[in-house]
């Protein structure tokens, strides 16, 4: 198919990749407004040794940002915020919205919750946090004051934000399948009648030869009309 046919067909039948767009736009907002909401807060943690000029001692934090990551998400600290929230949700699905990330960086961690319950999200968040500090300051007691390293809630949980569904690109994503689906079904639609002979550049096409003429089509209605008039015409004559 050459510029012309591709230009053709969409004229022709553009509007099937509009409406089957539409179609999906609407679908994605329509299945995002059945989903769950999930609402996500986050709150951040900072590691400081208390020798800040101690290369050794930075260099352990570095290591030990791993290890404070892997406590956070224990069974045991998150059975103790859901007693504290008494949330009514198992442990392990309470760690499965915590999720927590390390910046060597800056010593500092980072700690994602999400919960249906918005204000869930935030509390989670605090508590987790605030358990954490108070757990390590515990810890720290046991250990030469040169040699501790003072974690440090560097803000309150973050206000909840909604994290899905985003009705917005799902709506975006479903129009645009939407029309990759219209236009594979155009082109398919072409592809399946390209055996029929629609038109005279179809002939010439097929044939490899110039149309030179071609006769007109006749409607029944038209057809009928020239019967009579054929009719009339052979009475009168014959009169």
């Amino acid at each position: 198919m050459d510029l012309r046919e591709y230009a053709r067909v969409f004229f022709k039948r553009g509007w099937m990749i509009v409406l089957i767009a539409l179609v999906g736009g609407l679908g994605a907002i329509g299945f995002s407004r059945l989903q769950t909401p999930i609402y996500r807060s986050t709150i951040p943690l900072s590691a400081v040794p208390t020798r800040s000029s101690d290369y050794g001692q930075t260099l352990a934090i570095k290591n030990l940002l791993q290890l404070y990551s892997a406590q956070l998400q224990t069974k045991k600290l998150a059975q103790q915020v859901i007693d504290q929230l008494q949330l009514d949700i198992p442990v392990e699905k309470f760690l499965g919205q915590v999720n927590v990330s390390a910046n060597e960086a800056n010593f500092t961690l980072q700690i994602e919750t999400k919960d249906p319950v918005e204000q869930n999200a935030p509390k989670m968040a605090q508590a987790l946090a605030e358990n954490f500090v108070q757990q390590h300051e515990q810890e720290n007691l046991k250990m030469d004051q040169q040699d501790r390293i003072l974690v440090n809630i560097l803000d309150n949980a973050s206000p909840p934000e909604k994290f899905s569904p985003k009705t917005t690109i799902n709506a975006i994503a479903g129009g645009i399948l939407g029309g990759l689906v219209g236009a594979f079904m155009i082109f398919l639609l072409e592809y399946l009648q390209s055996a029929f002979v629609r038109s005279a550049d179809d002939v010439e096409r097929f044939l490899g030869l110039p149309v030179l003429g071609a006769i007109p089509t006749m409607t029944q209605q038209a057809a009928t009309a020239e019967s009579r008039v054929r009719a009339r015409r052979w009475f009168w004559q014959r009169a």
